[in-house]
């Protein structure tokens, strides 16, 4: 805010704690030259199509899933988001729910407030360790590569992987192997999750995609809960299909509070904090901003995402 305010911007802010209306959004759009979107309200052609006035669309986030940006290229409406700063919190987030998973660690927790720490079993809840087993990254871009390479320092994990694109660079760092998709369903006894949610991403790891995986296996997403059927992932765990999951994100968000996944024993949820540190939320913030005081001065945006429409 500050940033905005030395720039000698106008701001026009919605401070109320929810989600405005897609009316709402519009008309506060339609007030103002450019967008700092700190959320993930959706902004769809609709939106576009009313506010082709924009000079720029920035978001606070570094996934824009939740934006049409061939409806903002069409108006010729530069949309920027925030990419790399929040790689370490996101990776911590998805190594956290990794070991968290493997020691049943939030139903273990609810057993102590449910007063059912009680009598010794030696046999009762075992969880499973980490060292030398397999990580399977399924998009191994910034945070994926962060999240290997917290694994292998840690448990000294074998690293698989699963890109559109090989990236031989990484795989030199991190004695990573490139595989096919089925490859990396069958091979991973961890599976972390950190792609773009895309028409073809989206549902990905469904029935299909669970029936080929290790019962022994931990399935982990702190991308986007559109990745993951969840009735899939559900029906998966309940059948030991897969052995256990830990989700920063879900289908849909927020989830409804009587979701089987929150009393798992082999399930651990979290509501979507990944980038939740003060480090990686003002740093985020600095770069929305920065956008946003590029597009009011007539430059191009720092971190854009259709940079076609400077051509």
């Amino acid at each position: 805010m500050q940033l905005l305010k030395d720039a000698g911007l106008t701001i026009t802010m919605n401070s109320e704690r929810r989600n405005l209306s897609k009316e709402e959004l519009i008309n506060m759009s339609k007030q103002n030259d450019i967008v700092l979107n700190g959320g993930f309200d959706k902004m769809d052609a609709a939106y576009f199509d009313q506010c082709q006035h924009l000079k720029a669309f920035s978001l606070m986030t570094v996934g824009y899933d939740n934006v049409d940006v061939a409806a903002a290229t069409k108006y010729k409406i530069p949309v920027s988001n925030t990419p790399g700063v929040l790689s370490n919190a996101t990776s911590d987030a998805a190594f956290l729910l990794m070991l968290a998973v493997s020691r049943k660690a939030f139903y273990m927790n609810r057993l102590i407030l449910e007063d059912k720490w009680n009598f010794y079993d030696p046999t009762a809840n075992l969880g499973t360790e980490l060292y030398n087993a397999t990580l399977g990254i399924y998009g191994l871009g910034m945070i994926g590569i962060e999240m290997a390479r917290k694994a292998k320092a840690a448990y000294d994990m074998n690293i698989i992987y699963h890109n559109r694109n090989r990236n031989e660079a990484t795989e030199k760092l991190l004695d990573a192997k490139y595989v096919s998709f089925d490859e990396l369903l069958a091979q991973s006894d961890v599976l972390s999750v950190h792609a773009n949610l895309s028409e073809q991403t989206r549902g990905i790891f469904d029935k299909k995609a669970f029936d080929k995986m290790k019962p022994t296996s931990i399935f982990i997403n702190t991308a986007r809960g559109g990745l993951h059927n969840e009735t899939d992932l559900i029906i998966a765990l309940q059948n030991n299909i897969i052995w256990g999951a830990g989700l920063d994100v879900t289908n849909p968000e927020p989830m409804a509070k009587d979701n089987p996944l929150l009393t798992m024993p082999n399930a651990c949820v979290l509501p979507h904090i990944g980038s939740a540190t003060k480090q990686a939320r003002d740093a985020m913030a600095t770069l929305a901003a920065q956008n946003v005081i590029a597009a009011a001065k007539g430059q191009p945006l720092p971190n854009i995402i259709n940079p076609e429409v400077y051509n």
